[in-house]
């Protein structure tokens, strides 16, 4: 069983979050783009909870590869994945 887990605050936050980038990185890296898309939601989230300043904190790196580089791949204006899976079967050329 996992353990209570305690609400992190201040550099123990930013720390985390770019923990998460960087595994999400690793991942797109590794072309596993659900484990990408799941470790990017969960970094996005604790991201947008940051102060400010503790954006300004965070590699411009990292926050420029999850606001902008992953949003073109897993942004809502981006096709959902399965739904190019059911084509037609190809007919036959007349003899």
């Amino acid at each position: 069983m996992k353990e209570k887990e305690i609400p992190l605050a201040g550099k123990a936050l930013v720390k985390e979050v770019c923990r998460r980038i960087r595994v999400a990185r690793s991942y797109w890296d590794a072309h596993n783009n659900a484990a990408c898309r799941r470790e990017r939601e969960r970094a996005l989230q604790l991201y947008n909870t940051l102060t400010k300043e503790q954006k300004d904190q965070i590699p411009q790196v990292l926050r420029v590869w999850l606001r902008y580089r992953s949003e073109k791949y897993f942004g809502s204006t981006r096709t959902p994945p399965g739904k190019n899976r059911k084509r037609k079967p190809r007919k036959k050329p007349p003899l």
